[in-house]
């Protein structure tokens, strides 16, 4: 946000305590520059889906028409912005989606059984040729090792003390969620690595995360990102 004017922010959560904490951390920063173009939203994309005003149902056929559709000067079309509104079918009835989605320690607070719609979600709001940003934690983590037996609620599933829960994730697993949801791998998964040394066990553990990049199928080279 802070190297371009151009760049506006959507973000949501189903917690109002949290909305309100981003809120004021823009209103402490006192940036005029940057609140007028971040945008905080209640939603639980997971349940409810994602509201309307992001991408309408017009907008959402018209991506998936444009990933589906077979074009004969794809060579051509190589040139075009995701910002390109004619080019999108960006309208008035809604801000016309996004160009990156990101989900960073977001996804495992959700339950198993809800990932494929959530990722779905996120799919239907992405622009043709856009990226979803993915980073959660990795099996066996050292979050993960710290959980009582109790704790465990599913198949690497847990349950936190305020009722939140925290799913560990496996590569496979992340590359099976977001392919099957119609994403395609831009970069290789990225297991992040880092030891702490745990005195009073008298080891080291290892904390395990995963970086990923997933892209909605569609040949678009994002220029207006890459300077």
């Amino acid at each position: 946000m802070f190297g371009r004017d151009s760049i506006t922010i959507y973000a949501c959560d189903c917690s109002n305590e949290a909305l309100e904490r981003a809120n004021k951390m823009i209103e402490v920063g006192n940036v005029g520059s940057i609140a007028h173009r971040f945008h905080l939203f209640h939603c639980d994309f997971s349940t409810n889906g994602f509201p309307k005003w992001l991408a309408c149902d017009s907008c959402q056929g018209n991506f998936l028409q444009k990933q589906h559709d077979q074009f004969p000067d794809a060579e051509e079309n190589k040139d075009t912005s995701l910002n390109n509104s004619s080019s999108l079918g960006e309208r008035k009835c809604c801000t016309g989606g996004v160009d990156f989605v990101t989900l960073i320690f977001t996804l495992s607070a959700v339950p198993l059984h809800r990932m494929p719609s959530a990722i779905r979600e996120c799919f239907s709001v992405l622009k043709p040729g856009g990226l979803l940003l993915f980073r959660d934690y990795g099996l066996y983590d050292m979050t993960m090792l710290r959980f009582e037996p109790d704790k465990r609620v599913g198949f690497r599933e847990y349950i936190r003390s305020d009722g939140t829960r925290s799913y560990f994730f496996c590569a496979d697993t992340v590359r099976d969620l977001f392919i099957g949801s119609g994403f395609k791998e831009h970069l290789s998964l990225n297991i992040v690595v880092s030891n702490q040394q745990i005195a009073e066990l008298g080891r080291v553990c290892i904390e395990f995360g995963f970086m990923g990049n997933f892209r909605n199928p569609f040949d678009v080279i994002l220029q207006n990102f890459v300077h």
